[in-house]
């Protein structure tokens, strides 16, 4: 049923600004990551100054916070170095980076939220009887992520959740809330290492000089396999003594057909992705923020086939730019001022660190990376986005060379030290929406249920960054 002219809410030109800034970054990122002009990365960061200018007045606190911080240390560079505008510039163009990337993979989640495939598959998933249950829902969530990002928590969470409601005995209840939401978001976690649609892999990729996906995906494939098992063997090994028995669980809906199209569009993007970076030698990032988009169009177009496909592709592509991509201001600007204090704070700190006298070219490279594998979650619990600590840490790293290992053994130890940080940071998206789901505390998520799991993880993936670091 179509709304009428009246019911539909009228348009905020603030909104419609914030749009039209955050898909011009995106097309002028895709230049210069296609053209290597510098003038693009310009345009660039002009267009993501504009897009701060118009999201700050209507963000939340947090994002507000960023943003003010990130003024003070423009000014700290104003004053204080010659080189003030080249290292702005620089900082800006990270910036614009995180939005391009940002909007590029919303699209694709936006898609999503109108496939009726995409919801069959995750109820099927979250109705799974208990002896494969924690299995399914973390493969089922990994795979998800890949194409959802956090919006897999929110989804398959949230049916699985009403899916436990159902379960009259509050003990019980409580058990399977908890284990099947931590199934997700271990699912999720897995994927940082290594998928080429995450900030992770993307912003590690582009601060580790010579680093490149296609390098580093062996690796980093190995951690997510780490991270996912060791969940798994944990929830199989500790399984709760219940004091009654578990009354039996209905037969779930559905078969596991209905997991193959999910499969098919993984199986796309993973091949575009691949395909087209060999095929150019552009990065992968920057390929993903072309054939992402391309396949979200043409997914809509699917979904409507026999009703206009054109017509509503272009109805819902103008709908996310004026109404939905603007409603994430908040959590935008709270990301790209956390890229842009960590890259220009690392400039600034760097000349500090210099003349400090210390020098990490002594210290074995096989320590570094484990310690940034444990460094990264540390400054997770005093609230540091992942974004903002692999920012303002990376730059400040000897090159691979000088300490005796390759950029992709950085890349592994980065990504892996930002997957547990989503495990276990109170102040982590993913550890939110859990709590949220499960009407407890974030930091009882991030410490209390993960908190063994997050020790367990970082010193297996230390022995594992170790042993890259002597091959």
């Amino acid at each position: 049923m179509e709304q009428s002219p009246s019911s539909v809410k009228p348009l905020d030109i603030q909104d419609v600004l914030i749009g039209v800034f955050l898909v011009t970054v995106t097309a002028l990122v895709i230049l210069a990551e296609w053209t290597g002009g510098a003038v693009w990365q310009g345009f660039a960061a002009i267009g993501f100054m504009l897009f701060v200018v118009a999201a700050t007045p209507k963000a939340g606190w947090s994002g507000i916070a960023f943003a003010v911080a990130g003024f003070a240390l423009f000014i700290w560079a104003l004053i204080t170095r010659s080189d003030w505008l080249a290292i702005t510039e620089h900082a800006l163009s990270s910036a614009a980076f995180i939005a391009a990337f940002f909007t590029a993979l919303t699209w694709l989640r936006n898609a999503s939220a109108s496939s009726t495939a995409i919801n069959v598959c995750g109820r099927f998933l979250a109705e799974q009887p208990p002896g494969r249950r924690y299995a399914t829902l973390t493969v089922g969530s990994h795979l998800f992520s890949i194409i959802l990002n956090y919006g897999s928590i929110a989804l398959l969470g949230n049916l699985a959740e009403a899916s436990a409601r159902r379960e009259p005995n509050e003990e019980i209840r409580g058990h399977r809330i908890r284990r099947m939401l931590l199934a997700i978001q271990r699912g999720f976690v897995s994927t940082l290492p290594w998928s080429p649609l995450t900030f992770s892999v993307a912003i590690s990729t582009s601060l580790v000089p010579g680093a490149s996906w296609a390098d580093a995906v062996g690796y980093c494939v190995v951690s997510a396999l780490i991270l996912a098992g060791l969940g798994w063997a944990l929830d199989a090994i500790f399984k709760p003594r219940l004091s009654v028995p578990s009354s039996p669980r209905p037969k779930p809906n559905g078969t596991w057909d209905s997991l193959l199209p999910l499969l098919a569009l993984l199986a796309i993007l993973v091949l575009s992705v691949g395909a087209l970076q060999l095929a150019t030698g552009i990065r992968a990032v920057g390929v993903v923020m072309v054939v992402v988009p391309i396949i979200s169009a043409s997914w809509i177009a699917l979904q409507n086939f026999g009703d206009r496909p054109i017509a509503r592709t272009l109805s819902q592509a103008t709908q996310y730019l004026v109404r939905d991509l603007p409603g994430y201001r908040s959590e935008l600007l709270l990301l790209t001022m956390a890229g842009f204090i960590g890259t220009l704070g690392a400039k600034l700190v760097a000349p500090l660190f210099a003349a400090s006298g210390y020098d990490l070219t002594v210290i074995p490279g096989w320590l570094i990376l484990v310690a940034l594998v444990w460094l990264i979650p540390i400054t997770g619990q005093i609230g540091m986005n992942p974004i903002l600590s692999v920012s303002l840490i990376a730059p400040l790293l000897p090159k691979a060379t000088e300490i005796g290992v390759t950029p992709a053994a950085i890349t592994t130890a980065l990504t892996a030290g930002w997957a547990l940080s989503g495990a276990s940071s109170p102040f982590a998206a993913t550890n939110l929406l859990v709590g949220n789901i499960a009407r407890v505390r974030a930091s009882h998520v991030g410490i209390v249920w993960n908190g063994a799991y997050t020790v367990l993880s970082a010193l297996v993936l230390s022995a594992w960054v170790a042993f890259i670091a002597s091959l």
